[in-house]
This record gives C-alpha cells, sequence and structure tokens, in this order.
C-alpha cells in the first residue's frame, strides 16, 4: 500500500510538472530556460517519491522482487535522473514534453502491472552490480531514444519553417547530437559490460548455465546495432536521420531483449491462464 501512495503522489507531480512545464516554455522568452529553479526543485521531489515508491516495491518483504512494470519504472525512473542531471549542463526544453509523461507513466505501471517474481542471488553482490549496470544502459538507451525523437521533430520543424518556441529554444541540432552520441557511447559501455558478464559469469549470477535464448538474442542485437552505428558514425560519419533511425531500432531491440519477454509471461499469459 505504502508503494502505490508513494507512486501516486509521484504520478500527480509529473502531470503537475507537465502542465507547469508547458505553460513556462509558451510564456518565456526564447533565450529563458523553461526549467527555473521552481519547477528542478519539484522534478526532484518527485523523483525522490518515484525512488521511495519503487524501493518499497522491490524490497517489500523477504529478498529482492522484480517484474514487467517495477522494470519499466525503474528504468523510466533513472532516465529522468539523467535528464534533471542533464539539464544543468545543457538546454534540453523540448525534451520535457517527452519525459515527464514517461516519468508519470512509469509511476502507474507498477500500479497496473503489479505482478512480481523473487529474484534468485539478489544478495549476491555481483548480482546487485550486474543488475545495476544493466539498468543503467537501459535507462541512458531510453534517454537517448527520448532525445532520438526530440531531433526528429527538430528537424522536421526547421524543414517545414515553423519553430515552436521550445524547439527554438535548442541548443543547434549538432550540439544534440553530440550529447546524443555522447549518450550513447555510455551506454554502449555499461550494455558491453552488462552482456560480458552475464555471458562470462552466468552461473555465478543467475545460478544456471548461460543460455542461448531469445532475450540473449534481441540484446545482442541491440548491441550490434548500437556498435555498427558508433563504428559508423566514427568511419563514415553517419548523422542525422540514419542515426535516429539505428538509435531507435537498436532501442525497440533492446526492450524486447528483456521487457518483451517480463510482459508476455505477466500480463499477456497471466490474463489468458485467468
Amino acid at each position: 500500500m505504502q508503494a502505490i501512495l508513494l507512486h501516486l503522489l509521484a504520478a500527480t507531480l509529473y502531470g503537475v510538472l507537465a502542465v507547469l512545464f508547458h505553460k513556462q516554455c509558451r510564456a518565456a522568452p526564447p533565450q529563458r530556460h523553461c526549467m527555473g529553479r521552481k519547477e528542478r526543485i519539484l522534478l526532484l521531489i518527485a523523483l525522490v517519491l518515484h525512488g521511495l515508491g519503487l524501493h518499497a516495491a522491490m524490497f517489500a518483504g523477504d529478498g529482492m522482487r522484480f517484474g514487467f512494470g517495477l522494470a519499466v519504472s525503474l528504468m523510466l525512473w533513472l532516465a529522468v535522473a539523467f535528464y534533471w542531471i542533464e539539464a544543468f549542463y545543457a538546454r534540453l526544453d523540448g525534451l520535457h514534453a517527452l519525459v515527464l509523461p514517461a516519468g508519470f507513466i512509469g509511476t502507474l505501471l507498477p500500479v497496473v502491472f503489479p505482478g512480481q517474481h523473487l529474484l534468485a542471488n539478489a544478495a549476491s553482490p555481483a548480482f546487485r552490480a550486474h543488475f545495476i549496470v544493466a539498468m543503467l544502459a537501459y535507462s541512458l538507451f531510453t534517454l537517448a531514444a527520448l532525445h532520438a525523437m526530440l531531433m526528429a521533430v527538430a528537424e522536421r520543424q526547421l524543414h517545414s519553417g515553423r519553430l515552436s518556441r521550445s524547439i527554438a529554444g535548442l541548443p543547434p541540432l549538432l550540439t544534440l547530437e553530440s550529447l546524443l552520441f555522447r549518450l550513447i557511447t555510455i551506454a554502449f559501455i555499461l550494455l558491453t559490460l552488462t552482456l560480458g558478464s552475464g555471458i562470462v559469469f552466468s552461473e555465478a549470477l543467475f545460478g544456471q548455465a548461460f543460455r542461448f535464448d531469445h532475450k540473449t538474442v534481441f540484446a545482442i542485437v541491440s548491441w550490434l546495432i548500437f556498435g555498427s552505428l558508433l563504428v559508423g558514425r566514427q568511419l563514415w560519419g553517419w548523422r542525422g536521420r540514419v542515426a535516429l533511425r539505428w538509435t531507435l531500432a537498436g532501442f525497440i531491440a533492446l526492450i524486447l531483449a528483456y521487457l518483451g519477454s517480463r510482459f508476455v509471461i505477466e500480463v499477456l499469459l497471466e490474463k489468458a491462464g485467468g
């Protein structure tokens, strides 16, 4: 009950912030940031409530519990947290239109999909390190995907000659693109560590020998897509729409790697069985 209440409070705050940001961006002059001190503090409070709700749900009772709703919620919580930090160093006013609804949805998913299972070996420090690195990789790729969608909207508006206030206040596309590849590079390193540790130390981490299942296949496909994108950027200068398409394709493959299987098992099959 405590976890549900915290998630609902966080969802309310995310919703209020989405309205505040929208009004702030419409009223503010182009040279002024939409995220003022008040909005930054409110977003931090929403993140704290969201994080406390996740902790209460994951560590209710003995052991560590996890499931589809919690997985997406944790991934989106980290993505919003990275956005909050990133906003100190770059002007990303237009990104709030994607990040805040994502945070709102993330807080409600554990309430709508409460299915959880007890994680084996959760007490192991090695497993927890593997889990944290994997979630960081997922969240950074999520933020990169949102970033890519924002760039696609900006590029479309530039070509049409009709710029909204929030898009007009963004840094140049080249700056946004540089930031996107910085996110992808860090996330790719974390994904490499996740895959490498999961394959080499599978028995120590999960208590069973490595299995080449669909989750592993999609994770490797995602790793190959993002690796190819980084190589293409370095050797052939890939950018623009090509980079955006590869980013979204890699993100979809990564989502299918874990969240797709959890969604089928915990939501579709559970409903079919019920």
